[in-house]
């Protein structure tokens, strides 16, 4: 029941945020929408920003889980241009407010998630340090985020199925160079 009534708070918000920007939605609106109370929207969440973040981990993270390897990593991205195409009002909306730290928190936490498994697998019984490690996998995802945001920031209209393959092109076998370099001193 629990989870049932955060999905339709997350429901009531999302389209809340189709026509409104996010700093003019109150929890009155989002309960009224969803038809609960105050008290239940606060037994769940702190404020609108709360419910903004629960979103984000719950509604595309679970996409992805199963692609984090080398062989896979490209369709983890793909899940994830995907989840931000279909909900394009929605993310432009919280990229247009101060919710924007959430997209990005929450783009940062996918997309760190999936290179730093990548890069694991790829340094398995090498010697490099775990800092380098996560080095390499920040370095990826922070130019992963820019790109979508620079994508969200025009407008979403190239396809996530070209951008993706333009990234292959971009990086494949990168990482793998990343690491031997680290290895090599």
């Amino acid at each position: 029941m629990s989870r049932m009534t955060k999905k339709e708070l997350a429901s009531s918000l999302k389209k809340l945020m189709e026509k409104t920007s996010l700093e003019k939605i109150t929890i009155k609106d989002v309960v009224k929408t969803c038809g609960v109370n105050r008290q239940t929207f606060y037994y769940h969440f702190q404020d609108i920003y709360d419910l903004l973040g629960w979103i984000y981990k719950t509604e595309a993270l679970d996409a992805i889980e199963d692609y984090k390897t080398y062989d896979t990593w490209q369709k983890g991205f793909l899940k994830t241009f995907q989840y931000v195409k279909k909900n394009r009002a929605f993310c432009i909306n919280t990229f247009h407010s101060l919710g924007r730290e959430h997209l990005e928190e929450f783009l940062y936490n996918v997309t760190f998630d999936l290179l730093i498994g990548v890069v694991e697998e790829l340094a398995e019984g090498k010697n490099i340090p775990q800092e380098s490690k996560k080095f390499i996998a920040n370095f990826y995802s922070y130019a992963f985020i820019g790109l979508l945001m620079a994508w969200l920031k025009s407008g979403a209209q190239e396809t996530p199925e070209d951008i993706i393959e333009n990234l292959s092109k971009l990086i494949e076998g990168d990482i793998a160079r990343a690491i031997e370099k680290y290895v090599q001193g």
